[in-house]
């Protein structure tokens, strides 16, 4: 009997029943970003139950979803489409399959480095670190300029006291990922 392992590791680190999907395409109709996708969701869970590891890994699908769970709610099996997407982008990252998006990965890591660090989102700093690891220093200066005018991007952190609590949760679930 032929076993599909990237169905078992997806269905084990997700607890979701995959199989039960049967195309209904619920959750691609309800996506929000499925124009900007190279594979619809209901498609990506079909790749994933075909074991197509580096295509569903190395898609733009998994880092543009946006995590608004409109596929989840619609979803007539109760299958958590979003959570597998996050799965899958911890996969893929652990994987060394170049992924479809490129800065989309970088920006993730980024920004839960500076939520990890700072305990919250400081724009400023996020988009300094994030240019600085993609080395495209002049894209969107414009933009960004015409935000600090308006206000929306502040040059120092605004206070915050829950700092160690946040630090505490990544601490505690990096351990347990050992």
């Amino acid at each position: 009997m032929n076993t599909n392992s990237f169905l078992s590791e997806v269905v084990q680190a997700s607890g979701e029943t995959l199989q039960a999907c049967y195309q209904c395409q619920k959750c691609s109709a309800g996506c929000p970003v499925a124009y900007a996708m190279d594979i619809l969701p209901n498609q990506v869970l079909r790749h994933i139950q075909y074991d197509h590891r580096e295509k569903v890994l190395g898609s733009k699908t998994i880092w543009i979803c946006a995590s608004c769970y409109a596929c989840s709610v619609r979803c007539p099996n109760n299958i958590d489409i979003a959570k597998i997407m996050d799965i899958l982008r911890g996969i893929s990252s652990r994987s060394g399959i170049k992924p479809g998006e490129k800065d989309v990965p970088v920006f993730h890591s980024v920004f839960l480095d500076t939520i990890k660090s700072k305990g919250r989102i400081h724009e400023l700093s996020l988009i300094l670190q994030f240019k600085a690891k993609t080395r495209d220093f002049f894209k969107d200066a414009s933009l960004g300029w015409k935000m600090y005018r308006k206000g929306k991007i502040k040059l120092l952190p605004s206070k915050f006291g829950g700092g160690r609590e946040i630090k505490e949760i990544f601490n505690s679930f990096e351990k347990g990922k050992r």
